[in-house]
């Protein structure tokens, strides 16, 4: 993965908004102040963040060099040892230059449905939701369930969730897809193998400087019983929220709180970030709808596929990149899938 950073056009831009900030006019647009503001942040941490690297590179480059002549192998070893931390944190800072995005840096609002299948496809869905919450733990990343229907046996039949870090959208808006599983069936006696399907529909967490018009007569709004797996309730007052949005047919709910205004608020949130994403995509002109099951959760319209019979292999069908290990990228360790997608 090449990157290229041009320090030097990137002070210059820095010296450009202090100047501009200096004017007195500055401060009569305020939509133009802010972005101005959040490019000079933006700015001010790369440059610094980048000289850093640098600095810690070089003095951990002339430390093994130093180490190599007088063969200290312990200094040599240490100092090996911190060229390699450097390493993994320039090639971080590589990904987030690529993830420049406007919605790139903000958190992920996750949403995973079962295709058909049943049981199968509800064991899939959340094998899914594990593994993208493993990835987030990983990463020192945050995660907070919004909404969850459990399936009649096993399994979850839908989830929305969200995941809370810097960079979380850019990363995770690679993993929008069908995602195909190919299996024993661990619920069949006959042990015969089993496809099954899910969605995933990652969604970027707008922030409160966004501004996104939703009309009272546009939304539905309905209270509910708050239940866990097999229906038991979790309170016996109507605190679970439905928030269906009349012109696009989205329907978001929240039940994870105890209090119906802190449901209806995270709902709000989540509408909020699905319409800003659809309006998007329409200045875009990429004519794609944002609603879950888009294509059908269904045979040749996978983004990647999971195979643990008759051979273990996990393999993108975008990038064509593939690995044997399943059981670590099921685990979490999705990241080479991302990078792949990242440089197509």
């Amino acid at each position: 993965m090449k990157t290229i950073f041009d320090l030097k056009s990137k002070e210059k831009r820095l010296l450009e908004i202090e100047n501009i900030i200096k004017k007195d006019s500055f401060w009569n647009n305020f939509d133009n102040t802010t972005e101005i503001l959040k490019e000079r942040t933006y700015l001010s941490l790369t440059i610094e963040k980048f000289k850093k690297l640098k600095s810690g590179f070089e003095d951990g480059k002339i430390l093994l060099e130093l180490s190599a002549e007088e063969k200290d192998a312990v200094s040599y070893k240490e100092a090996y040892s911190q060229i390699k931390e450097i390493e993994i944190k320039i090639k971080t800072f590589s990904i987030e230059l690529i993830l420049n995005g406007k919605d790139d840096k903000n958190n992920a609002i996750i949403s995973i449905n079962s295709g058909a299948g049943g049981t199968e496809a509800q064991d899939w869905a959340e094998i899914l939701f594990r593994m993208y919450i493993r990835w987030a733990e990983r990463r020192g990343y945050n995660s907070e369930i919004i909404d969850i229907q459990h399936g009649d046996e096993a399994g979850i039949k839908s989830v929305t969730f969200s995941i809370k870090g810097e960079y979380a959208y850019g990363y995770l808006k690679f993993e929008t897809g069908v995602h195909r599983l190919v299996r024993i069936s661990p619920f069949n006696a006959n042990g015969k193998r089993h496809t099954s399907f899910a969605s995933v529909s990652v969604y970027p967490e707008i922030s409160k400087e966004i501004n996104i018009n939703i009309e009272e007569s546009d939304i539905r709004i309905d209270v509910f019983r708050a239940s866990g797996a097999g229906g038991q309730h979790v309170n016996k007052t109507s605190s679970a929220v439905r928030i269906t949005h009349i012109p696009t047919g989205i329907i978001v709910s929240c039940q994870q709180e105890k209090s119906q205004h802190r449901n209806r608020e995270i709902a709000t949130k989540v509408l909020m970030s699905r319409l800003y994403k659809l309006e998007e995509s329409k200045l875009d002109e990429k004519k794609k709808e944002i609603h879950d099951n888009k294509n059908g959760i269904a045979w040749g319209n996978q983004i990647r596929s999971y195979v643990m019979h008759p051979y273990q292999m996990v393999k993108d069908h975008r990038t064509n990149y593939e690995t044997g290990n399943i059981t670590a990228v099921l685990d979490g360790d999705i990241d080479n899938f991302i990078e792949k997608n990242m440089a197509a």
